[in-house]
């Protein structure tokens, strides 16, 4: 069922995905080493920010982690890894204040992240419907014709078609909340001459994490509809 092609297409994204990862944690790396014109923790640059637009029922809290900074609407918490939650460095409160960014969202039910949250249950069963399909694959259960393999291809590109959708769909979410955290950080005085270019550069890199994981999904899905239509030629 997975040939070369599959192979190439997931190698291909792998590196790529190492490519722009190894050059995010480098700009982080050198953003967390330059001080802000606002001398302020993660920490507070977080609660200002949630302060500031009304938002006084989230907590911000510490969690372990590297680049593990993430905000749970389940629990109204911002997490931020301990170097962004202590550090007073650019990095820190680009990546504090996107977070908010976030919880913003939440605040204002932005029809997009509302339409996210509620694809998660399906994405999480989808990604069973796969490890059960590709383990089936794996001990050459379909050579031997118990499960046809044309409907076994149309689950799989359903389930691919939920994860394109939602990583498409994660796109405008993650833009969205790095654009109301830099005009933030720009209007409250955090950022100012010399620092906001290196607030916006690094949630830049940040962005392209996501562009990749969309464009590794969309290439899966589009594998496995070719392969279909091969079948029937």
């Amino acid at each position: 069922m997975i040939g070369s092609g599959y192979i190439i297409i997931f190698l291909l994204f792998v590196v790529l995905s190492w490519l722009v990862g190894a050059r995010l944690k480098s700009k982080f790396r050198q953003y967390s080493k330059m001080p802000l014109n606002y001398g302020i923790s993660g920490k507070e640059v977080a609660e200002k920010m949630l302060h500031e637009n009304g938002i006084h029922d989230v907590k911000v809290v510490s969690v372990q982690g590297q680049l593990s900074d993430h905000y749970n609407p389940a629990t109204k918490t911002v997490n931020l890894s301990q170097d962004v939650y202590n550090g007073r460095s650019i990095a820190s409160a680009a990546v504090a204040a996107h977070e908010c960014g976030h919880a913003i969202q939440h605040a204002k039910a932005y029809s997009m992240l509302q339409f996210r949250t509620a694809l998660v249950p399906v994405q999480n069963i989808s990604s069973k419907i796969i490890n059960v399909i590709f383990t089936l694959m794996f001990f050459g259960v379909f050579a031997f014709n118990f499960i046809n393999l044309d409907i076994a291809l149309y689950v799989v590109i359903g389930c691919y078609g939920i994860f394109t959708l939602f990583a498409f769909v994660t796109l405008p979410v993650e833009i969205d909340a790095s654009n109301r955290a830099l005009m933030w950080l720009n209007s409250a005085g955090i950022t100012g001459y010399g620092t906001h270019e290196k607030a916006k550069d690094a949630l830049k890199w940040a962005a392209y994490t996501y562009v990749v994981a969309a464009l590794s999904s969309l290439a899966m899905l589009l594998y496995f509809v070719f392969m279909l239509l091969g079948r029937r030629d």
